[in-house]
């Protein structure tokens, strides 16, 4: 049932036990606030559209989302909205994108364990969701790191203005990690929004490398389905890690180069 963003302060009376910018938020904050930054640096978001979310540490409830209207080069820190599930923006100015309430709520709710989500319309990964076939062919071993981790969703409904579709993109991530949504973008869920930065930074490289093999029209070079599932499974072994660096070598790049985003 669609419902109406609603800006209401008021609401977090009802939280009065959280400190919205506690030393644990603060830092939640500053790491989303990267991942917007360094996103707009690579040309991962469209305009004022796209969003990014993060559950707040220690909640299951409550989210940090970007504000509609602000480019992904703009937001701070500061300027990015704590929700509820109900559409209420309980500290922040302004109130999320009605799409990005609705994916990004429902997604959190219905699955807690993915403490942030990142939806984008990155140019080559899209490219493969018009496809009416697998993203991937597993002949390029940047897309390797993702075998079994991969889903495809393939029920396109237009835009999200209920809770049908975040259900939906949910349900489809099941146990993977990534889910290639048919005719609209990529969901990436993790763990730690280092984890998801990581996997889209490196979903968008390997979609680049597969269009550019499509579009020489020759065979792909077949691999065997055992050696492209070790792959995974090493890659996976050493995300969370290899992660964690990657994202902190982000963070010394903006402080030298947009250090306002961590304000």
């Amino acid at each position: 049932m669609a419902i109406k963003l609603k800006v209401d302060p008021s609401k977090a009376a009802d939280y009065a036990d959280v400190d919205f910018n506690s030393d644990e938020i603060w830092q939640t904050r500053v790491d989303l606030a990267a991942v917007f930054r360094i996103s707009a640096h690579y040309g991962f978001n469209e305009a004022v559209d796209n969003h990014y979310s993060a559950l707040l540490p220690g909640r299951d409830d409550l989210f940090l989302i970007n504000p509609y209207g602000y480019s992904f080069s703009e937001l701070t820190a500061s300027s990015l909205l704590v929700c509820d599930f109900h559409g209420n923006v309980l500290s922040g100015r302004g109130e999320p994108e009605a799409s990005s309430f609705w994916i990004h709520a429902r997604v959190h709710k219905m699955k807690p364990n993915i403490r942030c989500l990142l939806h984008a319309h990155t140019p080559n990964a899209t490219a493969l969701c018009a496809l009416d076939r697998d993203p991937f062919d597993w002949s390029i071993q940047s897309s390797m790191r993702f075998y079994g981790v991969l889903s495809v969703d393939k029920e396109y409904n237009g835009l999200a203005l209920d809770d049908s579709e975040g259900d939906r993109i949910a349900r489809a991530l099941g146990n993977a990690e990534v889910v290639f949504m048919r005719n609209h973008g990529v969901s990436i869920g993790a763990k730690t929004i280092a984890e998801a930065w990581d996997d889209l930074y490196f979903v968008e490289r390997a979609a680049e490398a597969q269009v550019k093999a499509y579009s020489t029209g020759a065979k792909m070079a077949p691999v065997s389905h055992d050696i492209v599932a070790a792959v995974a499974k090493g890659e996976r072994a050493s995300h969370a890690a290899s992660a964690h660096l990657h994202l902190e070598s982000v963070k010394r790049f903006l402080n030298q180069t947009a250090p306002g985003y961590a304000s």
